[in-house]
């Protein structure tokens, strides 16, 4: 005989908005609202429903609040980590996952953070250098979790940049061959695209910096993304390519510079990361 079990409705998992400062009332939830996340807006004080699987807060607030995960939200936010810790919140069952994020490196690498099955925040990074920055506010937002960064074997000099970088802090980091892990289409969504599936492949430990070389072929690659950023008005010259390769400056503001040198004014900069977040 069959036995048919019948399970309560599962609520939903809420974001909680707990906070008298109207400022930030605002701007968190407007940050919520765009990702559609189901919230609760309370007072320091109120009772904190069940279902409420975080709890949003100004760093003021923070201790009058008694909830297991409490984020103090300050005026530096970096909108990708705390992103990334929300839906962490709302998604996870078990408190001991590991927090994996892969990188496909490039003047301006793409980025994924997963969970066990879930995708918490992916999008593009300004430069290999902000892999670091980026890294520094995960761990400021998942102080409990053990974080792994996978990096892609391509673009050496990316790569080396963005692992010297994060060896530089301690960060515990793998280096995954990138065969296979970039589907076709235009460049931003592959890079995160190709980011999720290197966190998502296993690679080999890295402990030591790894000597950055600049090739030829690297520098004609930087000349050529400098035409195709400009949209076709100008190339980088070698010298220039060689001090984005080396770190020194971005490739978008290599481009400006030559912009100002021939008397033009500087074009609009790329999209920011941020706006390459479903998150």
């Amino acid at each position: 005989m069959a036995y048919i079990t019948v399970r309560a409705p599962v609520r939903s998992r809420s974001v909680g908005l707990v906070t008298r400062d109207p400022a930030l009332y605002h701007e968190l939830a407007g940050f919520l609202r765009e990702r559609r996340w189901p919230t609760v807006s309370l007072l320091p004080g109120d009772r904190i429903p069940d279902r409420v699987a975080v709890i949003l807060t100004s760093p003021a607030e923070a201790l009058q609040i008694s909830h297991p995960h409490v984020l103090a939200v300050g005026e530096e936010v970096d909108r990708r980590a705390l992103g990334a810790a929300v839906r962490h919140a709302l998604d996870s069952r078990d408190p001991r996952e590991q927090i994996i994020v892969g990188i496909d490196p490039g003047p301006r690498p793409g980025y994924s953070v997963v969970a066990g099955a879930s995708v918490l925040g992916e999008g593009i990074l300004d430069s290999p250098e902000a892999a670091e920055t980026f890294a520094s506010h995960l761990r400021h937002r998942f102080t409990s979790r053990h974080v792994l960064f996978r990096v892609g074997a391509g673009d050496p000099p990316a790569r080396n940049r963005i692992v010297n970088s994060l060896l530089e802090h301690q960060r515990s980091v793998e280096l995954v061959n990138e065969r296979g892990t970039t589907p076709r289409g235009s460049r931003r969504p592959r890079d995160a695209l190709a980011a999720r599936t290197i966190a998502r492949t296993p690679g080999q430990s890295v402990r030591e910096p790894l000597s950055v070389t600049i090739t030829p072929g690297e520098v004609a690659n930087l000349q050529r993304l400098s035409r195709e950023g400009s949209g076709g008005r100008l190339t980088i010259s070698r010298a220039s390519a060689e001090r984005v390769l080396r770190g020194e400056v971005t490739l978008a503001e290599a481009v400006d510079e030559a912009m100002v040198d021939r008397g033009a004014p500087p074009g609009p900069r790329p999209e920011r990361s941020g706006a390459h977040e479903p998150l």
